[in-house]
């Protein structure tokens, strides 16, 4: 897909500058840099949807242990 972006001359040519240092062209420059920000979007939203999930497992394995009220001295025993 073509698109049209209208960018001021003097960036133009200091973008043209860094892509030749980099061995590529304008327009892949642009191309890679859309395509990391799809790529961290992705990578966002999948790791939205699995903390979510583990929220939802922590509310379906509510356990209640009784009224015992722990103290550190209970839990780290001292030999």
């Amino acid at each position: 897909m073509n698109i049209t972006l209208t960018l001021d001359d003097k960036l133009v040519k200091e973008v043209r500058k860094i892509a030749a240092d980099r061995d590529t062209t304008l327009t892949g420059l642009v191309r890679a840099y859309l395509e990391q920000v799809a790529e961290e979007n992705a990578r966002s939203g999948r790791r939205k949807r699995e903390w979510e999930a583990l929220e939802r497992s922590f509310e379906l394995v509510k356990v209640t242990m009784g009224k015992k009220i722990w103290r550190r001295e209970d839990l780290y025993e001292r030999s």
